[in-house]
This record gives structure tokens, sequence and C-alpha cells, in this order.
């Protein structure tokens, strides 16, 4: 049975909470809650997606390009695509924001795979899902609104998940994927 993203799911190293609002092929939005001290585990870029933060609750410091903004309930931050970005709550207060990201394409599918390595207990200490796998599930989605973190260059990034969907071939990782996503 595939993951159902409308009911939400916790990520309890990275202290965050994502349930999804609304899915159609031009947006992607989701309820963003988090604890303090919660952030997104890495820096990261979308190639063709912008990604914009609502604030609801709370207080969000976002770094956009390398500029830090602190956002405050009624703020809006939007990561435009190709904008190194991360977003965290560095108060003492509960965040939450709405997140949306324009120019869906596989973003829920993505997300689907991301909450079932969360729920999977398939991630480090800092809240990170395994990156081997979620590029093998980028590959087998055919993804077209690439996220990569910011610290891999494009090339190399592209050429690991040629290696890693190899590897997860052979390793069986398209159980999880079926499994994630109901999809085979």
């Amino acid at each position: 049975m595939a993951i159902d993203l409308f009911e939400g799911f916790t990520n309890p190293n990275a202290g965050e909470t994502f349930r999804c609002i609304s899915s159609t092929k031009e947006t992607f939005v989701f309820e963003w809650t988090v604890q303090p001290g919660g952030h997104v585990p890495s820096e990261h870029i979308h190639y063709n997606q912008d990604e914009t933060f609502r604030v609801k609750q709370g207080q969000l410091l976002i770094r956009v390009n390398g500029k830090e903004h602190v956002g405050k309930p009624g703020d809006t931050f939007t990561a435009y695509k190709g904008q190194p970005h991360i977003a965290m709550n560095n108060s003492s207060d509960v965040l939450i924001c709405e997140v949306e990201f324009s120019n869906a394409s596989e973003t829920f599918t993505f997300f689907q795979c991301m909450a079932g390595l969360v729920l999977d207990g398939d991630y480090d200490k800092r809240g990170q899902v395994n990156i081997p796998k979620m590029c093998y599930f980028m590959r087998r989605m055919k993804i077209s609104s690439l996220t990569r973190p910011v610290q891999i260059p494009t090339p190399v990034f592209k050429a690991v998940i040629t290696i890693f969907y190899a590897a997860g071939v052979i390793a069986g990782w398209g159980k999880s994927y079926t499994k994630y996503t109901g999809m085979e």
C-alpha cells in the first residue's frame, strides 16, 4: 500500500513533520511543522521548481543564495529554481509553514519515497534520508524536477544517480519503491 502523504509523516531527527495539503501537476503544497531547532537536513537546489514558504506560526530562518532572512507569520519567501537554499526553525517555538513547489511534476512521488525511508528508519542522526536509495528512486521515477545537495556538482550528481540506480537494481530497492509509491 502506497504512502498517504495527506496523513503526514515525521522525521524525528530533523524535527520536521510533513502533511500534504494539495497535489496537482502544477503545484505540490504541504504543511511543514518544525520543532525548535528542527531543520532541512541539507542545503539544496531545485533545477526547475520554485519553492515558496508561507510562515503561519513561529519564526523561519531561511538562507537563499547565501543571504539569511527571518520570517514571521504572514511572511513569504521563495527560493527560485537554481537558487541554493536551506530552512530551519532557530526559535524556541514550533514553526508552521505552508510550502509550495511550483511545477510539481514528480514531487508527490519524491515525497512518498522520502516518507517511506523515514517511516522505515532509514536516515542518519541529522535526519538525512538514505541518499543512495533516494538517488535510485529519482532515477526510477525518471524525475524531471531534480533536486541535489549543493555540495555535489551537477555532472557528478547525475553520475552518482546512475551508479546508485544500478546498485539499487542489484540490491532489490525496487520493492521499497513499489511499497512507498504503489507503482511497479
